[in-house]
């Protein structure tokens, strides 16, 4: 009997073992895609930050029409955007849904909004935008550079179907009625 019984516990102790393991590799998984979309993004790769993105959101906005953003944000020769930092935060659990897996994960980029050679009325009205969109505390002027240090925190929404290539999704609130037609209605509950 304390042989069955000490067999039952290892099985199931490996059980768990392996379990862990799994979600593990998730959360690898994710980062490593992240990471690598965030980078695309830093080096101004807009083509390859274009791949990176879940290809159901394109019911939302077209293709182009999301590269032709990323371009005018991110190589925009009137106002410089350099992301200078990223650090990943909470991987939530993943979770299937109709053959697709997925995974809410919070993140933060710290970016560097040259705004040098724009008025100040510009300026000021950069900052409400910005104000607006990151907080307060998140948003910060540096006078002798002309340029702005905004800490966005954000996040994603990662899905799979195969567990190893992870795309992403950007979670803002004020996109959620047409991320209805992009995401389970579970995932946007979390929103």
């Amino acid at each position: 009997m304390k042989i069955k019984s000490l067999l039952f516990v290892f099985v199931l102790l490996s059980f768990f073992s392996f379990a862990q393991t799994k979600v593990n590799s998730d959360d690898a998984a994710i980062k490593k895609n992240l990471a690598y979309f965030v980078n695309t993004i830093k080096t101004k790769q807009i083509d390859q930050a274009v791949n990176c993105i879940y290809p159901k959101f394109f019911n939302v906005l077209a293709k182009e029409q999301m590269k032709q953003i990323l371009e005018m944000t991110y190589n925009n020769p009137f106002m410089k955007i350099d992301v200078l930092n990223f650090q990943l935060g909470n991987i939530g659990k993943t979770e299937l849904i109709d053959g697709e897996y997925f995974s809410i994960v919070d993140y933060s980029i710290k970016m560097k909004c040259n705004a040098g050679s724009m008025s100040d009325e510009i300026k000021s009205k950069i900052n409400g935008v910005l104000t607006a969109k990151y907080g307060k505390n998140n948003v910060q002027y540096l006078s002798k550079e002309g340029a702005y240090l905004i800490n966005a925190v954000m996040k994603t929404c990662a899905v799979s179907k195969d567990r190893k290539y992870w795309k992403f999704v950007v979670l803002e609130k004020e996109y959620k009625k047409g991320l209805v037609k992009v995401l389970p209605q579970k995932i946007l509950d979390k929103i």
